[in-house]
């Protein structure tokens, strides 16, 4: 999948031409509304046609791997698709094999070099009896190359119908799915929550549901409510027996504890909650996982920081998602929601007290409308990539990049005359992303929230990774 940058005088079909791809395959990936409209500075995934094939309407399974002489199981299989009739118009189907027509001069070596792969696979992969006798126009089946395996995970807070149809569409490039949320009432209950319907297309595609916990009271973190459960051994013993009833009856595989704004003194609490947490849950076959603040240092001060203890979480618990975005917060200044130049520094410090194999990288999927001049005690809009190209298009604004937090930014002045400035996500912040994922070698990703459209986001992950499903 390449990731192309609208310039002046572009247009679909000389991008199609250019890239031996389609119009239709163009529109299909990037959920195009309006394929005469583009704007300098968006950027789109290219799909590229031997490697990848975007779902059209009327397409079946059976149909796409007609066409690159594969077989259902294998491209169901390659692309993690539980239920091979369960494909969605905008998919990116990944193809295990590419073909190669061999020209004068090439040797199985040059070829294999050329796509990453190795002699031993092509061999393989066409049943070759003697690599050496291979001929010009000899056309030779070459395996996709091989990706880091990792694990993904997404936090989902619409229970409706709608989130129902974004986990059928975009499940199979999910390891968990973390319904968002239970929270913990003072006496070790659990709030109540609507799930069925996620928890169906959790199953429908093979992915792993972890129940969220937070200490919310009113839609809004509470010390409190997480003091009067870390501060009570009775209660905490009721609120784990509660867990696992549920966890039993929904058919979920591991807890997500979401604590925020956890008073400083109760750290140690929390970290003997974990432990207690863990020794009840890994014996009946559950995970745990925490959310973490993202922290710098170890003593970090503040409210959201300091009771959480990176070592300990990191000892104890399965894995962690590390909350790294909220930068750019709604009631702050106009920035990016997750500056790659602050990314790095929490993973800077997080890979030296916890385990990079435990650190799943947290990754956002909106953007924020500030007006500007900034003033104090104003709160910006929630956008995401397609209402925020919107915008631009509209405003006839130039969309830029911002090389040092590697993310897209422009301004406008709307009808009133208020100037705007907009910072979101799109397919260049998002491969920033996974870069560092691959160079701290991360356990992996966690999106929040599923919802906001994204679409380039999908191909780009999962030309970065193969995702880890669990059996």
């Amino acid at each position: 999948m390449r990731i192309y940058v609208i310039k002046p005088g572009d247009s679909l079909w000389k991008l199609a031409q250019t890239n031996r791809t389609t119009i239709s395959q163009i529109v299909a990936v990037n959920e195009l509304e309006n394929p005469n409209r583009l704007v300098v500075g968006e950027s789109l995934a290219i799909p590229e046609p031997d490697k990848e094939y975007v779902v059209e309407q009327g397409d079946t399974l059976s149909q796409i791997a007609a066409r690159y002489g594969v077989t259902v199981q294998k491209i169901a299989s390659f692309n993690n698709i539980a239920n091979p009739s369960l494909i969605v118009v905008g998919q990116t189907l990944f193809i295990p094999y590419f073909r190669h027509t061999i020209r004068a001069g090439e040797t199985l070596w040059a070829i294999a070099n050329r796509y990453g792969v190795t002699v031993a696979q092509i061999v393989g992969a066409n049943a070759l009896a003697n690599p050496s006798l291979i001929y010009p126009g000899q056309v030779l089946r070459i395996p996709a190359e091989a990706k880091p395996i990792k694990e993904v995970n997404t936090y989902i807070t619409r229970m409706d119908e709608q989130g129902q149809r974004e986990v059928i569409s975009r499940g199979n490039l999910f390891t968990y799915l973390s319904p968002f949320s239970y929270g913990v009432n003072e006496d070790g209950s659990l709030a109540n929550l609507q799930d069925t319907r996620v928890l169906q297309a959790a199953k429908a595609t093979n992915t792993a549901p972890l129940l969220t916990i937070t200490n919310t009271v009113g839609g809004s973190f509470s010390s409190d409510r997480a003091a009067a459960i870390l501060r009570n051994s009775a209660v905490q013993d009721t609120l784990l027996a509660n867990i696992l009833a549920r966890m039993r009856e929904k058919g979920y595989t591991g807890l997500n504890i979401d604590f925020e704004y956890v008073f400083p003194e109760d750290r140690e609490n929390y970290n003997a909650f974990l432990r207690k947490a863990a020794a009840r849950l890994h014996p009946a076959g559950f995970t745990l996982s925490t959310a973490l603040a993202p922290k710098v240092s170890a003593n970090q001060p503040g409210l959201l920081y300091e009771a959480h203890d990176y070592p300990a979480h990191g000892a104890i618990v399965d894995f962690v998602v590390l909350m790294t975005y909220e930068w750019g917060w709604a009631g702050g200044e106009p920035w990016a929601i997750a500056p790659i130049t602050e990314v790095r520094k929490v993973l800077d410090y997080a890979v030296t007290a916890i385990p990079p194999g435990k650190i799943m990288m947290g990754v956002p999927l909106y953007g924020r409308d500030w007006k500007i001049p900034w003033v104090k005690g104003t709160y910006a809009k929630t956008v995401n990539l397609k209402s925020a190209v919107d915008l631009a298009a509209r405003y006839d604004q130039a969309i830029q990049y911002n090389e040092t937090y590697q993310a897209p930014i422009f301004r406008y002045t709307d009808d009133t005359g208020q100037q705007h400035e907009v910072w979101f996500e799109d397919a260049r912040s998002m491969q920033a992303k996974y870069d560092l994922v691959k160079q701290y070698g991360l356990r992996g990703v966690s999106y929040w929230v599923l919802g906001p459209p994204l679409p380039q986001n999908w191909p780009v992950l999962r030309s970065n990774f193969r995702v880890r499903k669990k059996t």
